[in-house]
């Protein structure tokens, strides 16, 4: 079966995800700089996810533009992952008005951490469906990225019961590695 759909279905799912964000910002209370001082951990929290939402909708777009078809598999791995994906605004808020608490800093990782287990499972659906040789799976190659950001979520959602801070700088270290584009699909497509 065709692509379009799950593509058009996972613009929509994600536009809805970054809407639900936005919308848990508040207006601060007051008129003057000092009032935006209580919102600075939920807007820092908002960034990140943003980022994070920004990084799978672009390798998502990247990824489908080099692939021919999909079947049941492929729409339930992408299902997979828009669930973990859809979490993203309730942890978001959670960590945010908690100021990185061990807890909420821990699911925030948790839920990093599974997007990426999701997003690896749909790459391996998407491969499947094509071939070991195809434009996709030669794009990808060892997937380096996709595995050490693994393991600095893993390690972010240890510290998060230590040093929260530490747990934020990682999960911000593994957006800001993925935020330079992965132009791996491209330079296949190209050639």
């Amino acid at each position: 079966m065709g692509k379009g759909r799950v593509e058009a279905f996972s613009d929509g799912v994600i536009a809805i995800i970054i809407t639900i964000m936005v919308l848990e910002l508040k207006v601060p209370e007051g008129h003057d700089l000092a009032a935006l001082r209580p919102v600075v951990p939920v807007f820092c929290a908002y960034v990140l996810s943003f980022v994070y939402v920004g990084i799978y909708w672009n390798n998502h777009h990247h990824m489908f533009h080099a692939v021919q078809k999909v079947d049941g598999k492929v729409l339930w791995a992408n299902l997979h992952l828009l669930f973990w994906l859809s979490l993203l605004p309730a942890v978001t808020h959670w960590v945010g008005e908690n100021h990185l608490a061990a807890w909420p800093t821990a699911l925030y990782g948790i839920v990093l951490f599974m997007s990426a287990i999701a997003y690896f499972i749909l790459t391996r659906a998407l491969i499947a469906q094509h071939d070991r040789e195809s434009t996709l799976a030669k794009a990808l190659g060892s997937d380096f990225k996709g595995k050490v950001s693994v393991v600095i979520y893993l390690v972010g959602i240890g510290f998060a019961f230590v040093m929260p801070l530490a747990s934020a700088a990682l999960y911000t270290l593994a957006a800001a590695w993925w935020f330079v584009p992965d132009r791996r699909i491209e330079h296949v497509l190209e050639a």
